[in-house]
């Protein structure tokens, strides 16, 4: 299992059109990706869980992988959130 923190940069938080491009990103992976906010937790291969945990600008998130290619998708995950700016 791999961890890693996040900052959201983005002014809007995690709304529809970042939340859409994560799932797709998430999807190409093999592992199982989740990600925590204000302690709740959600499967980022889910659009609805995503939007569900209320992503807003400047917080603080945890992106947790578990399997195959762990590793690769939580940086690839990471960089991904810190480059949305909408």
């Amino acid at each position: 299992m791999v961890t890693k923190e996040v900052t959201v940069k983005s002014s809007t938080g995690l709304h529809a059109r970042p939340a859409t491009l994560l799932v797709k990103k998430a999807s190409s992976f093999k592992s199982d990706i989740s990600m925590e906010f204000n302690g709740k937790k959600a499967n980022i291969k889910s659009l609805i869980g995503v939007l569900s945990l209320g992503v807003t600008s400047g917080a603080n998130i945890k992106i947790i992988a578990s399997g195959d290619d762990e590793t690769l998708a939580a940086e690839e995950i990471a960089k991904l959130v810190e480059s949305i700016e909408e």
